[in-house]
């Protein structure tokens, strides 16, 4: 900075000048002339407060403020938390024809037009078929997420009536969302039957009136009730429901379409099993075990499914043109089984062998050492999670790099931690990992770009 410039006489140049300057030009030409001239003012403002500047300080300030006011906050990061369908991460990663699909969406398409008879068509209409071949269902429809889901379906079939729920079932969904409070206000009366640990078929039974609409079942998501423990098989529900004639809703919320054991992962009951059991409609999520974007799925009776679709709640829950591309594409992966877990990125990585994971944390724990010479830095072995409360309980084998702070380094220990957690979410594209047990965990079942991984190590600022 010139001597002169720190002068307390010092007379910022015009704004105009440094606009019609050759850097000013070009960042009118990248960033537009009204944001350029906004930073600008922001520059000669903090340089007016601190004594003074000159034009190439002035106009690097408002290129860098440029830049971060352009740069978009969603940004890609590497999951290395150990939850693959990690809520607060986006859960499911999106399989390449479902990007491909929403690339391809971007612009004029027949959304709500059918191309066949010159008129308008229905927007589900593009994947209804998908839903009712993979599943079974007589009929289908779709929604924004499983929580609207489940909003249409008591708001419609349930609506100024009762619904009987196990107390055990009275579950948070997430966000301090409550399914008692859902079902309030989708205007259905709530009938809490059994104890928290323990409900019998005679308690659904006693609870039938003519005020009855409908048999609840809620998959409980992100814990599990074990020990002296309960509950009435969905068979036996539906059985129950059918001969008092009220609707039995299974609301799964995982949304699995296949049988997960083939890969060796745990059981998890599926939309098709849900349906063959008798229950008259079924809800789920389609960014868990389905694999694809957030959305919320209904299928079974197709009565039911035509009254929820008539629901005005229906059009206020609708999916964008880009979603129902990204599911369609999901949808039309499992028509071939075989294939299904090479495609589907959240599958493959459930499926992940354990060995691989190791090889792959040996690589990324080699590439570390060097650069975070202070830390003990080794391979562990550890427990990944499914995530976004499906198989709560249930855990998979897998291999971490783990950073320790030198014995020699007590005090401050919790301190460092964090710092060097913030370090790795500094990066270019941002490291997630957790710490526990006195280390900073990369689990790496979820990483495949080791490249990518380490071509930005050389930018880590350890702490």
């Amino acid at each position: 900075m010139q001597d002169d410039a720190q002068s307390p006489s010092w007379r910022p140049p015009s704004l105009d000048a440094l606009l019609r300057s050759a850097s000013g030009a070009d960042l009118v030409a990248i960033f537009g002339r009204q944001a350029s001239a906004a930073c600008l003012r922001d520059a000669i403002q903090a340089a007016r407060t601190a004594g003074g500047s000159d034009d190439a300080a002035l106009l690097g300030d408002a290129a860098l403020c440029l830049a971060k006011r352009r740069a978009l906050s969603i940004k890609p990061v590497f999951n290395l938390t150990g939850a693959v369908l990690h809520t607060n991460l986006g859960r499911a990663p999106l399989a390449d024809t479902a990007i491909s699909a929403m690339q391809q969406a971007s612009g004029f398409v027949n959304l709500e037009y059918d191309l066949a008879k010159g008129r308008r068509g229905e927007r589900d209409s593009h994947i209804t078929e998908w839903l009712t071949t993979l599943t079974g269902a007589e009929a289908g429809l779709v929604v924004n997420n499983n929580a609207a889901a489940v909003m249409a379906v008591l708001n419609t079939l349930s609506r100024g009536k009762e619904a009987i729920i196990s107390r055990g079932e009275l579950v948070e969904i997430g966000g301090a969302f409550r399914m008692p409070e859902v079902m309030v206000r989708a205007g259905v009366k709530l009938r809490e039957v059994g104890a928290t640990n323990r409900t019998h078929l005679k308690d659904y039974e006693d609870a039938i009136t003519d005020k009855t609409a409908m048999i609840v079942r809620v998959r409980p998501s992100n814990y599990a009730i074990t020990g002296f423990t309960s509950s009435v098989p969905e068979k036996e529900l539906a059985a129950l429901a059918k001969a008092n004639d009220v609707i039995f809703y299974d609301e799964l919320g995982a949304g699995a379409l296949v049988d997960f054991r083939q890969w060796g992962l745990p059981y998890e009951r599926t939309v098709q099993e849900a349906l063959s059991d008798g229950a008259d409609i079924v809800s789920f999520s389609g960014d868990k075990l389905l694999g694809g974007p957030q959305a919320g799925m209904i299928v079974g009776r197709a009565d039911l499914i035509k009254r929820v679709a008539k629901n005005p709640l229906k059009r206020a829950l609708r999916l964008d043109k880009a979603t129902l591309a990204a599911l369609a594409a999901t949808l039309q992966l499992y028509d071939d089984p075989d294939s299904v877990a090479e495609q589907l990125p959240s599958i493959r990585l459930l499926a992940r062998k354990v060995d691989d994971i190791r090889q792959t944390a040996n690589r990324m724990a080699d590439a570390l050492r060097p650069l975070v010479a202070q830390w003990a830095v080794q391979v562990e072995g550890c427990a990944s999670q499914i995530g976004s409360g499906a198989l709560p309980v249930d855990m998979l084998p897998s291999a971490a790099v783990t950073m320790t702070v030198p014995e020699a380094i007590m005090r401050g220990r919790g301190r460092r931690l964090d710092r060097l957690a913030a370090a790795f979410r500094a990066l270019p594209q941002p490291v997630i990992g957790r710490i526990a047990e006195d280390r900073f965990w990369l689990d790496c079942r979820c990483l495949e770009d080791e490249a990518g991984f380490i071509a930005q190590l050389g930018e880590l600022q350890v702490p």
